[in-house]
């Protein structure tokens, strides 16, 4: 049950990050929904950009790490620094962002990394 919650968990991370990336992104440019200027390219493109490409590369980081040493994963430090990655993800998404989406994303990703913690192997520390 570990090793599918960890994969669902980095997976859902994944995923949600580059939907988002091409949803808030590359959606509202095409579709010129900001005006071209510092305060759309920065404060808009740029904080999203940041946040989308930031759970993606994360995501799949952990996925390599998921099928090269599952065991690794298995023990407290990586599964502590992802829930405080998530807390911080959805700490950004509460302040920062009014919408709801980037909220649920970042609880799901908690609740399965803890998930995850939970089930781990009872050897590991």
């Amino acid at each position: 049950m570990h090793k599918w919650l960890i994969y669902i968990a980095f997976g859902w991370l994944t995923l949600t990050g580059a939907l988002h990336f091409a949803i808030d992104v590359v959606s509202q440019h095409l579709r010129g929904k900001h005006p071209p200027g510092a305060e759309a390219t920065l404060l808009y493109y740029g904080l999203h950009s940041a946040y989308a490409l930031g759970q993606v590369v994360v995501g799949l980081l952990a996925l390599f790490v998921a099928t090269r040493a599952m065991p690794l994963l298995a023990t407290t430090p990586p599964l502590a620094l992802a829930l405080l990655a998530g807390l911080g993800w959805l700490a950004i998404a509460c302040l920062f962002s009014p919408y709801w989406p980037p909220r649920i994303n970042a609880a799901v990703f908690c609740a399965l990394v803890l998930a995850a913690w939970l089930t781990r192997p009872a050897a590991v520390g």
